[in-house]
């Protein structure tokens, strides 16, 4: 495999599973040392970590606190030196309903909204000033189809978390560019990762891709591939995009 990141240093966070690890993997494959996040699965993450025969650095932060994200950035930054990109992956979903109580109704947001957005917000600002201060840099940011299209109604906060993500992408896109620091969201539907397969086990798999015009979930393979093709130096043109990958269930 050619080697279009050899020699950068990029942070993905909730690395230890699923699309992360898939995009740690593949990120790994063309050149990059990789600083892996996870908040609890320190197995997956050393698994993780000998997969891609030890390239990289293991960090450990609960990032549903206020302070995750600010101590995650400084030690990588501790551990790597220099870092070239940010992969705003980690994020929850989780059910409420309307007719939750309020403290329960409050929870849910409040809890998404640090994981999913607050945490990507606060770890961009460090990455920004780094890589003001560096010479350049990226961002992606792992949003969803549901910020583009909306989501269903036991699961609100999710959808709004992801396009409140989309738009602090284009905001960085628009703000930071000039100093060489680009900024991309990637936004899944449907991803054959384990949510999904515990969904299809529940409900079959046409269940899942009814709505799907090419008849198929999309692989964390395939999401890592576009990660790693993002984040290459000749891409900086896609500053400010919002690049779609869900088999044609939402086209804009």
């Amino acid at each position: 495999m050619d080697k279009h990141l050899d020699g950068q240093s990029v942070l993905v966070t909730g690395a230890s599973g699923g699309i992360g690890a898939a995009i740690a993997e593949r990120l790994a494959a063309e050149g990059a040392r990789v600083v892996i996040h996870y908040g609890r699965d320190k197995v997956g993450a050393e698994a993780l970590l000998s997969r891609i025969g030890g390239n990289g650095w293991i960090l450990q932060s609960d990032l549903s606190s206020h302070s995750g994200p600010f101590e995650l950035w400084h030690n990588a930054v501790e551990a790597a030196g220099r870092i070239h990109g940010l992969v705003n992956n980690a994020g929850i979903r989780t059910e409420v309903s309307i007719e939750a109580s309020q403290v329960e109704w409050r929870a849910a947001w409040q809890k998404q909204f640090q994981v999913n957005f607050f945490a990507a917000a606060d770890l961009s600002k460090e990455a920004i000033r780094h890589f003001k201060e560096q010479g350049g840099g990226r961002i992606v940011n792992m949003a969803s189809r549901a910020g583009q299209r909306g989501y269903a109604a036991d699961a609100l906060p999710y959808g709004a978390t992801k396009a409140a993500l989309v738009n602090l992408t284009k905001s960085i896109a628009r703000s930071f560019g000039q100093h060489g620091i680009t900024a991309v969201a990637i936004a899944p539907g449907w991803v054959r990762t384990d949510m999904a397969e515990d969904f299809i086990a529940t409900h079959g798999k046409q269940a899942g891709v009814s709505d799907i015009p090419i008849g198929e979930m999309a692989e964390p393979a395939e999401v890592a591939e576009l990660v790693a093709f993002v984040l290459r130096a000749s891409q900086a043109s896609l500053n400010g995009a919002t690049l779609d990958v869900n088999g044609g269930s939402y086209i804009r």
